[in-house]
């Protein structure tokens, strides 16, 4: 795997490796993040709750809500959106998720170089 120093993309995932609508963690250069897909969008943030500062799942890959149209912290509840990963209905509503640049390319989800 290439170092953010290389000034190169980081491989994170393959779009195929996604259900749509679906989410899965990964650990990356110490990092935890997930990924969440939406049609043929995906969004990456970090694995972190805004409000408790702890992971959002407690199952493996889990972090949309049963509708599969919201971001769901397990712990407390806390939605947000996938697109912005603003909180739009908890206790730490308004706060929002911390983003991580990524693109699609070629069938292939990236870490931009600046990760």
């Amino acid at each position: 795997m290439l170092a953010p120093t290389d000034n190169h993309p980081l491989p994170l995932c393959r779009l195929a490796a996604l259900d749509d609508p679906g989410s899965k963690g990964f650990v990356v250069q110490g990092r935890q993040l997930f990924a969440v897909r939406q049609g043929s969008q995906v969004f990456v943030y970090e694995n972190r709750c805004p409000h408790r500062g702890i992971p959002l799942e407690w199952v493996a890959d889990q972090f949309l809500d049963s509708s599969g149209k919201l971001i769901q912290c397990a712990s407390h509840g806390a939605l947000f959106l996938p697109e912005s990963g603003e909180c739009v209905a908890g206790p730490c509503s308004g706060a929002s998720l911390t983003p991580v640049a990524s693109h699609i390319e070629a069938g292939q989800v990236w870490l931009d170089s600046d990760q």
